[in-house]
């Protein structure tokens, strides 16, 4: 009997997390791909393929954040629910402690921090590494669908760029708006017909304009209209258009939270072996390493945090409405997070130690949980 209404509890905590984790994991993915990739696809430059392959990508990455929450919000709603429909009450009066409730949620919990240590040490530094790899190479491996027909582009520093047809590397009808620092166009020209290249060794396209009517506008004041500006035309105008700010540069820099753990512990080492030598000056990129690691592993035990938090609370709350109970899991989630991006502010100031402040957060979680827990016991 007794094993029957724990593995009751454990599926419907799996169940309502794994939802709640799966939901965080779809807004996070589609905030990223919004930002990143959409636009891309729209526009015909990324192919529905790579696409989803991307989209793919982000899932360990949203995962990082989305399984805390979703452990909290999983347990919060369980629970409040149960509680609601005196479930809790009628296991309490069976002789059933409160402990009895919570092990196999605390089971769930120990489960969740060990997917969440192999998410954050090793599959989503791999997957946001091979993301940002895959995105470069697909705009990369056909550059010139940076030109959209019919668009006014402006991916290009300085330069607007609007071609009426396209075929192939051919352009016709184009126009090219140069731009000063605060984006005024400073030179408008206008070709008949041009020709458009890859340079992969300067990472740029190469652009040939024909029978090029270039307007010079005034040099003080662009936007001054009241004089006519200069007009010249000429048969033939190089142009260069970087792809530095679009593609990155060919190789893509492995930040410190794109590091699998073997590797942050071997690039700490390395900066121990060099704040030896050179002294404290050398321990800012020291504690950056440190502090990744410290994030990484102390964000998984987030996830224990927030479950031995969620029961007492989800026992207190006692409420059917899921708004409810969403409501007081987004804010706690707020406040989780918001605490550990308070702590990364400090990476300035080494002597605080922020690194070992990164367990600061989960420790509290944990504590006010135990708390809670004590008090709910007793009542």
């Amino acid at each position: 009997m007794f094993g029957i209404l724990q593995r009751h509890i454990f599926w419907s905590v799996l169940t309502a997390c794994a939802a709640a984790a799966g939901l965080l994991v779809f807004v996070l993915m589609f905030g990223n791909a919004l930002k990143e990739l959409l636009g891309f696809m729209l526009s015909g430059q990324m192919p529905f393929g790579v696409f989803l392959k991307l989209l793919l990508l982000l899932v360990p990455y949203a995962a990082m954040y989305a399984l805390p929450g979703g452990v909290l919000t999983g347990v919060l709603l369980v629970l409040g629910r149960m509680s609601a429909q005196n479930e809790v009450t009628a296991m309490r009066a069976a002789g059933l402690g409160l402990g009895f409730v919570a092990r196999p949620i605390l089971v769930l919990a120990a489960l969740g921090v060990v997917a969440s240590l192999g998410v954050n040490c090793h599959y989503m530094p791999r997957a946001r590494l091979l993301y940002k790899q895959t995105l470069q190479d697909a705009v990369r491996a056909e550059p010139l669908r940076l030109i959209v027909p019919r668009t006014f582009v402006r991916d290009f520093p300085g330069v607007v760029v609007f071609v009426d047809r396209k075929n192939g590397n051919t352009v016709e009808d184009c126009w090219v708006a140069l731009l000063d620092g605060q984006s005024r166009v400073k030179a408008l020209l206008r070709a008949e017909s041009g020709r458009v290249e890859y340079d992969a060794a300067e990472n740029k396209l190469a652009a040939r304009l024909f029978n090029v009517t270039t307007e010079l506008r005034n040099e003080k004041d662009p936007e001054d209209f009241s004089e006519p500006g200069l007009v010249s035309r000429t048969e033939e105008v190089p142009l260069d258009l970087p792809l530095d700010n679009i593609l990155g540069t060919r190789s893509v820099r492995q930040k410190l939270a794109w590091m699998t753990l073997p590797e942050l512990l071997k690039a700490r080492k390395a900066e121990e072996a060099k704040w030896a030598e050179t002294g404290p000056e050398r321990s800012g990129a020291w504690m950056q390493a440190s502090m990744t690691i410290h994030e990484k592993i102390s964000s998984a035990f987030g996830v224990l945090a927030f479950a031995v938090l969620a029961v007492p609370l989800g026992i207190r709350v006692s409420r059917r409405e899921t708004s409810a109970n969403l409501l007081v899991a987004a804010l706690l989630w707020l406040a989780y997070y918001l605490c550990t991006m308070f702590i990364g502010w400090l990476d300035k100031v080494p002597s605080a130690r922020p690194d070992l402040l990164q367990w600061a957060v989960p420790a509290a979680f944990l504590g006010l949980g135990l708390f809670l827990f004590r008090g709910v016991g007793r009542a």
